[in-house]
């Protein structure tokens, strides 16, 4: 289907630029929200008629989302969820929950103009794009983390997950180094060699105190 643009669309072009689309994409979003008129020689003037109009109230919008862009851009919500100790999230982050963590520091954002591709399932920091206007985005962070303490050490460039994940590998290998020294001890064992080690130890103390 042919249609004339009202707006500014990613990846279609710009107010008054007559593209084609697929039908579903102009009968079920395009047209129903009033972002495109079907191309036919009637609308086509109408537009015309009205492109000057068009075009100054989308200035006036775009204006008004850059004022707006600049207090909501590199903004940081806290969100503290239960995880795995793996980080994966038990549920996930959506778009609800990013517009309540944005309405509470005082940015009035509509849940419509959050882009996510998908919800967010681990913790970590994540990007998210507000789309104020068809021409402003801006990115906002969501800090996913288990604790208080957690969201801090991420906010100040912690990379949470790798470093739970090299103290899980470094617990792993020093569990396989204790396997390899005494592979039949039971958990909380200490192995005869170093019962040995520290009663050497403890003896050679003892006689440095006798010398003295």
């Amino acid at each position: 289907m042919d249609i004339i643009l009202l707006e500014r669309i990613e990846k279609l072009g710009t107010i008054g630029d007559v593209v084609t689309v697929k039908d579903g994409y102009a009968r079920n979003f395009l047209l129903p929200q009033k972002k495109a008129l079907r191309a036919n020689e009637a609308n086509k003037k109408v537009f015309e008629a009205n492109r000057d109009r068009l075009e100054k109230e989308n200035a006036e919008r775009r204006g008004e989302a850059e004022k707006l862009g600049e207090k909501v851009a590199g903004a940081e919500i806290v969100l503290i969820r239960a995880s795995s100790n793996a980080g994966q999230l038990y549920g996930s982050v959506n778009v609800r929950d990013i517009v309540a963590g944005l309405n509470d520091q005082g940015h009035a954002i509509d849940k419509k103009q959050i882009v996510m591709g998908h919800p967010i399932k681990t913790i970590g920091m994540h990007d998210v794009t507000v789309a104020l206007h068809p021409e402003v985005h801006v990115t906002v962070k969501a800090n996913v983390a288990r604790s208080d303490d957690e969201a801090e050490l991420q906010s100040q460039g912690v990379d949470v997950l790798a470093q739970m994940f090299e103290d899980e590998q470094k617990e792993i290998e020093e569990q396989a180094e204790a396997n390899r020294i005494a592979p039949n001890l039971e958990p909380g064992e200490i192995p005869a060699e170093l019962l040995e080690e520290r009663a050497e130890d403890a003896a050679a103390d003892e006689a440095s105190d006798d010398d003295a």
